[in-house]
């Protein structure tokens, strides 16, 4: 019974409900209209200033602009121009047979209504108006939308591009130009197969092109004026070949232009403003229909190109090798086409220009008479690509390494006849193909690439663009059984790893999973304990080395930019005049030192930020033309570590050069350590001797870990150490002595190294390695340990030297006692032990052979413990070292000179945070050099 019960009910149930459905029906048909005319009516009191026959007592579907179908229902706004304000209604929705929205050109404002679900809805003309903001899921169900557009709506609150728009597979037009719209463009473009327009210039969208512009219809690309830029490369338009206009202007985009030759119908291409490197495609020259491009303000390499007679043509602003059209020199071209074959990466970029490749080129170096390229260093860039067939164009190559980096492909065979080659590294990368057989006096070295010598036939393991990976494929053209049976037993193999590696996983969830809760947040505060470890322990951390804040000049506007001198990487530009006011005319009262390249002087800005500016002496420089000081200093201004001096800017006055670094309160370790009681300052204690040890041996390790082998420092010694307030030391003038003559022959002019921090096979040949800058440290270690210089006149002869003292002192404990600077408290038996650890650092690093001396992250880890872990005065000055974070040096130049209203007088490309020293009474100046040798 109760079961036949309840199937009456259920009955009865489906009854009700065809009921309801039915009266539904039957009221649906006259509501609808009755829905318009709420709508319409709400219309007319929300939109202020409307036609004047919108009458509150005639029928909506005769009102100016406005047009309904036979059953009274609206199917079009044609309200286009007609100085309308107000706001939209929220249920605009409700007009459910609209198919046109023309509202452009007014003052309409507030909150966009939805419009979704209007599934008639064909085009919609927002642009020029003043909405506040869009809702969620505005463009959901839009199935018949063809035309969109809401261009110039500036009020509006940021918002990305919804995926919704994927509903509206019809879409032909879509215009959003300064529309507030932010994130990157979504990868939807498959939805949209007969999409012709796309604008959504003057937005701050970010990120990359999508994948999906491959081969869509679309013939209008106009993406130009980003605020922050859209980036990565453009090689998705290589397959878009309906185009007809393309505007990617003024974003940060990179790479090569890829070869456009399928877009036979491109009229219009305007590049200017990105971070374009590389060649430009000659196809691009013989594109039929093109009549404009813009490449301007670039860092396009390679020869000028030539457009047809017809073409309006700017290429101003670039990195060519020639001012004007023509071959480029030989080995400028070999190198531009290994640079290909890795994509033509931004860091060869900045400095592969000109038409010399020994003028200033990074990673390259060229042999005594500054014409052959004898070394190109690559390792370590993360670079992706092939290696190029094109080096055994540079045959002066004595060394090619290519090491640690994720290079795919063979090894082109022709390598092996390179006549001058030495060595050629090629460890950890992803090679395959053949291993060639290079000749005896070549040293090959080829660890971890798994797949070399395994024959896999290879597609095309180039770099796109950069065709086949010479000689990859031929390897095993028959698809020779031996090739099927590994790889299918790979596969299995790989299937029963997967699933193996799932169980694990599984298990290893289930276990941490089901545990207490308690026990989660005990590892979430080891993970802190860990990164507390990291950073305090963490050699030299890297609180600003080479990681991003380098926003380059990215000019929006179209602002001629010939004039200014600004390239890449965060230099900046000085003029004398600021200088000289800074400096008080670079008075004497303002010296605080002198030294082998120049004197130095401090500088103070209105605001109390403190600069020292070293003029460089002309006879430093040589014939040294001003690319090559302007490549230098591109890169020492890039080096930025807590422990090195911070190079600001610089100024080039005629013949003069100006170097601007961050000011150091304390000046230099040389005045601590030798002049204390002259400058009425106490001696230096062991805990400060070591730290400062510490700091110089993490900053000279940076700079040996920078992968060139220009970055060895030559001249390390204490007038080159520079203390802050804290008494924490950085490096200074690193990379000023490679300006100066060879080692040969400048001993004696003191400009490369100085007498008495002179490694032995340095002094002899003028060969140098990092074991130069080590032997150099041991020196200075000496001297904390000692309070004595390395060359000292005053003392007898045997004594006179202090390593070849120091050698002797070593041999034996109590000597080493007596040896103890005597201002140092030596009653501890710490102190001693501490004293006699560095002491014994002191001799290895002084070995007579290059071979036998530690490197520096070895001193780095015996100096490491000795110190008392160092916490700052105040917690925020940890990586500032008293530096004003707040304030770039740029910011601080710019404030002192609208102080001044002075002129502009520099350009600035970025605002890398500066020193900005409070001022404070120091007790005496900062020599950058002081002259401590005869």
């Amino acid at each position: 019974m109760a079961h036949k019960d309840a199937n009456h009910h259920h009955h009865h149930h489906h009854h009700h409900l065809h009921l309801l459905l039915f009266l539904s029906a039957l009221l649906l048909l006259p509501f609808s209209t009755a829905d318009d005319a709420s709508v319409m009516s709400t219309l007319r009191t929300s939109v202020t200033s409307h036609p004047s026959n919108w009458d509150d007592g005639t029928d909506f579907c005769s009102w100016d602009g406005i047009k309904c179908d036979n059953s009274q229902r609206v199917t079009a706004f044609n309200l286009a121009s007609k100085s309308l304000a107000g706001t939209l209604p929220a249920d605009l929705n409700q007009l459910s047979n609209l198919k046109t929205l023309s509202l452009q050109r007014n003052s309409l404002s507030g909150d966009l209504p939805t419009l979704s679900n209007l599934t008639l809805l064909e085009e919609v003309y927002l642009d020029s108006n003043n909405f506040t903001s869009i809702p969620p899921k505005f463009f959901l169900g839009l199935t018949n939308l063809q035309r969109f557009s809401i261009s110039d709506n500036i009020d509006l609150v940021p918002w990305t591009l919804p995926t919704d728009l994927t509903d509206s597979t019809n879409l032909i037009s879509f215009q959003a130009s300064s529309a507030s719209i932010v994130g990157s463009i979504p990868d939807m473009f498959t939805s949209f197969p007969n999409l012709q327009s796309l604008r959504l210039s003057y937005n701050n969208l970010t990120g990359s092109l999508p994948e999906s512009f491959n081969g869509s219809e679309i013939q209008n690309l106009w993406l130009n004026n980003q605020k922050s830029g859209l980036s990565g490369n453009i090689n998705v338009l290589s397959s878009m070949t309906q185009l007809n206009q393309v505007w990617l202007q003024a974003n940060m985009f990179t790479g090569a232009i890829p070869d456009l030759s399928g877009c036979v119908n491109l009229f219009d291409l305007q590049l200017r403003d990105n971070q374009f490197t590389g060649l430009v495609p000659p196809s691009l020259m013989s594109l039929p229909n093109l009549l404009n491009v813009t490449l301007r303000n670039n860092k396009l390499q390679g020869s000028m190109p030539e457009f047809r007679t017809g073409v309006e043509a700017d290429i101003s602003s670039n990195s060519f090798c020639l001012p004007a059209p023509g071959a480029c020199d030989g080995q400028v071209t070999a190198l531009l086409e290994v640079a290909g074959a890795v994509g033509y990466p931004m860091s060869l970029a900045e400095s592969w220009k000109g038409n010399d490749a020994c003028q200033g080129w990074s990673f390259v170096s060229c042999d005594s008479s500054g014409k052959n390229v004898t070394s190109l260093n690559l390792g370590k860039q993360k670079f992706s690509g092939s290696i190029s067939p094109a080096l055994t164009n540079l045959t002066s190559l004595r060394s090619i390494s290519l090491n640690d980096n994720n290079l795919t492909g063979a090894i082109p065979r022709d390598l092996i006849s390179m006549p001058n080659l030495q060595l050629f590294n090629v460890s950890n990368n992803n090679l395959s193909g053949v291993i060639p057989e290079f000749p005896e006096r070549v040293r090959f070295s080829h660890i971890g690439n798994p797949l070399l010598g395994q024959d896999i036939p290879s597609g095309t393991g180039g770099s796109p663009g950069s065709g086949p990976a010479g000689g990859g494929s031929g390897a095993n053209p028959s698809g020779s059984p031996k090739g099927s049976s590994v790889s299918v037993g790979m596969i299995v193999g790989i299937i029963v790893g997967v699933i193996v590696f799932m169980g694990i996983v599984v298990f290893v969830f289930y276990k941490c999973c089901g545990k207490k809760r308690h026990q989660k947040f005990d590892r979430v505060e080891n993970v802190e304990a860990g990164k507390e470890l990291v950073k305090t322990s963490g050699v030299g951390s890297s609180s600003n080395g080479y990681g991003g804040g380098f926003s380059e000049l990215q000019s929006q506007s179209s602002g001629d930019h010939s004039e200014m001198h600004v390239f890449e990487g965060g230099n900046v530009i000085i003029s004398i005049q600021v200088l000289r006011q800074v400096t008080n005319n670079f008075s004497e009262d303002n010296v605080l030192g002198r030294g082998g390249f120049g004197v130095v002087y401090k500088g103070e800005l209105h605001d109390g930020t403190k600069i020292a500016v070293k003029k460089m002496e002309s006879g430093v420089m040589g014939t040294k033309g001003l690319n090559e000081f302007q490549a230098e200093i591109a890169v020492l201004t890039k080096v930025r570590h807590r422990h090195l001096v911070a190079l600001l800017g610089y100024c080039i006055d005629r013949n003069e050069r100006l170097l601007v670094y961050e000011y150091m309160p304390q000046g230099t370790l040389s005045q601590h350590l030798f002049e204390w009681s002259e400058h009425k300052t106490p001696p230096l204690t062991w805990k400060q001797r070591v730290a400062i040890a510490l700091d110089v041996a993490r900053g000279v390790e940076y700079l040996h870990s920078l992968a060139q082998s220009s970055f060895i420092h030559r001249d390390l010694k204490p007038s080159n150490i520079l203390l802050g307030d804290d008494m924490r030391a950085k490096v200074a003038d690193f990379g000023l002595v490679k300006n100066a003559p060879d080692g040969k022959y400048s001993v004696e002019t003191r400009l490369a190294g100085t007498f008495g921090y002179l490694a032995p096979e340095y002094a002899a040949t003028g060969r140098v390695t990092t074991k130069v800058d080590v032997f150099a440290f041991g020196v200075v270690l000496m001297e904390l340990i000692t309070g004595r210089k390395a060359l000292d006149e005053t003392q007898p002869d045997e004594r006179c030297h202090l390593v070849t003292w120091f050698r002797r002192v070593l041999i034996s404990k109590e000597n080493i006692l007596k040896a103890i600077d005597q201002t140092l408290e030596t009653e501890n038996e710490e102190t001693l032990d501490s004293i006699s650890k560095v002491a014994e650092l002191a001799g290895h690093c002084t070995a007579r052979e290059p071979f036998q001396r530690p490197d520096m992250g070895h001193a780095v880890n015996v100096l490491g413990p000795l110190v008392e872990q160092w916490k700052p005065s105040r917690p925020e000055e940890e990586d500032g070292y008293g530096i004003d974070l707040h304030m770039s040096l740029p910011q601080a130049l710019q404030r002192w000179q609208a102080d001044e209203g002075t002129s502009r007088t520099f350009d600035m490309s970025f605002s890398q945070t500066q020193s900005s020293i409070p001022s404070k009474p120091s007790g005496f100046a900062d020599s950058f050099d002081s002259m401590d040798c005869r």
